[in-house]
């Protein structure tokens, strides 16, 4: 017979997942914010010019003819990003096959509300832009950091209902999307098309060695994901769309269905019992040490591409790649200079973009879809909850500055103004939605978070 508390597992492991993707989301803004002070600090210490020197060291990779020279800040960019954008990849297809953005019912509300969230807010600049030379960063406050906007949510624990939760990083996700077709339709150079058709090239062999060949070792896909990245470098469209489309190719199933998992666990387990021998231990009893190779390939075999290397990049890409993209590109000099032009036509439009057009265009676009019935709120939440969620979707940070970074040349005032604005709005957004959520949004109930437990 069925105990209840069996019932619940499924649901249990799912929630506990996902959990620890918060935590880890959460953690990892907690990072950023870190090494934005440091890099704030420094930039604006007596020790500045040697923060411009560190990131302006050229560094040259490269044999024979095939030569990459670029400062420090560029392999940072456009190299450590392209992991980063490779991780997005994989969420995305993550979340389009089993997460929350895998049926229409789950779909409408998060979608919709990112497609407000990036359309209003680029609205926004664009009217407050037009026909001067900043009105190319439009797409600048229409990003979302996610792991900033957890970070600041992981501060209320229980008070956010895990709907909320799993809501805004669907959100977030939609929004990344968005970002990847900005960068790759609106912010890509003349093209190159021999590169170009020698990255497709490759992602079109990436994909037969999934598809056709079933080919599940990540050596082939890492060599060749290299190859797509320097490819799509060359060809002018940003390197880092190359680690989005690399990912669309990882394999996403098992060898191996859950039943034939637990039978062949189940046998390696009583072999291993079967070999205990006393005096002897693991290393020098080789029924166990097979019986242990048996549950390893078991594993293997139940369990995704996809899910390893998510699972693997993660704590890279929160504890390094995302800290070191934000100590080389938020270190803005503020002097009397540049806090002159605050009230100009692009810090504007990024800070009414992201604090303003962030609230309105996710807020408006879920009461919509819930006043025409195509969609519910998540469990637990109300209007208020959302909006304190929109609030800190008008988090931008790091995908802003990255976008800022694209759409202006660097070195200029604009990109200057631009990233101030991005910290400031940035802060007022995350300061808000704590609020919204801390003091005005009803408690979440206790059965909101029964099942999530410290993994």
């Amino acid at each position: 017979m069925t105990r209840p508390e069996d019932r619940q597992l499924p649901i249990h492991y799912v929630l506990r997942s996902f959990d620890k993707f918060f935590r880890m989301e959460a953690a990892g803004g907690i990072a950023l914010m870190a090494c934005t002070v440091v890099a704030l600090i420094w930039a604006n210490s007596p020790w500045a010019a040697s923060y411009e020197g560190l990131w302006q060291t050229r560094l040259t990779v490269g044999v024979g003819g095939w030569v990459l020279s670029k400062p420090a800040l560029l392999w940072i960019n456009d190299g450590l990003m392209a992991i980063f954008f490779f991780l997005v990849g994989l969420e995305i297809k993550r979340e389009l096959l089993v997460g929350g953005l895998s049926t229409p019912s789950q779909t409408i509300m998060p979608v919709a509300a990112a497609v407000g969230g990036m359309a209003v807010p680029a609205l926004i600049f664009f009217g407050l832009n037009a026909g001067h030379e900043s009105m190319a960063g439009w797409g600048i406050p229409m990003a979302t950091d996610i792991a900033f906007a957890l970070g600041i949510m992981s501060l209320l624990g229980n008070r956010v209902p895990v709907g909320l939760k799993i809501f805004l990083t669907a959100v977030a996700i939609v929004d990344d999307i968005g970002a990847i077709l900005v960068i790759a339709v609106f912010y890509t150079a003349s093209l190159n098309l021999t590169a170009l058709l020698v990255g497709l090239a490759a992602l079109a062999l990436m994909a037969v060695l999934n598809l056709r060949w079933g080919i599940r070792h990540s050596i082939p896909y890492l060599v060749l994901g290299v190859v797509v990245w320097f490819a799509f470098l060359l060809s002018g469209i940003h390197a880092t769309i190359a680690g989005v489309l690399a990912a669309m190719t990882i394999p996403a199933g098992t060898r191996m269905n859950c039943a034939a998992f637990v039978s062949e666990l189940r046998e390696a387990a009583e072999v291993f019992e079967l070999a205990i021998t006393p005096g002897k231990n693991v290393l020098t009893n080789k029924e166990q040490q097979m019986a242990l190779h048996a549950m390893e390939h078991a594993y293997e075999a139940a369990t995704t591409p996809l899910q390893n290397i998510e699972h693997a990049l993660h704590p890279w890409v929160s504890f390094f790649i995302m800290p070191v993209f934000a100590l080389a590109n938020a270190g803005v000099p503020m002097d009397a200079e540049v806090f002159g032009h605050l009230f100009s036509p692009v810090a504007l439009g990024v800070f009414l973009g992201l604090v303003v057009g962030k609230q309105v265009g996710v807020t408006g676009a879920c009461l919509l879809v819930s006043k025409l019935g195509l969609a519910r709120f998540p469990d637990r939440t109300t209007l208020v909850h959302l909006w304190g969620a929109a609030c800190l979707a008008g988090v931008g940070f790091t995908m802003s500055i990255f976008i800022g970074n694209l759409a202006f040349d660097e070195g200029t005032s604009l990109v200057a103004l631009a990233k101030i604005a991005i910290l400031f709005a940035s802060l007022v957004s995350g300061i808000l939605g704590y609020l919204v959520l801390r003091y005005l949004a009803p408690e979440a109930p206790a059965a909101g978070a029964e099942h999530i437990t410290d993994a």
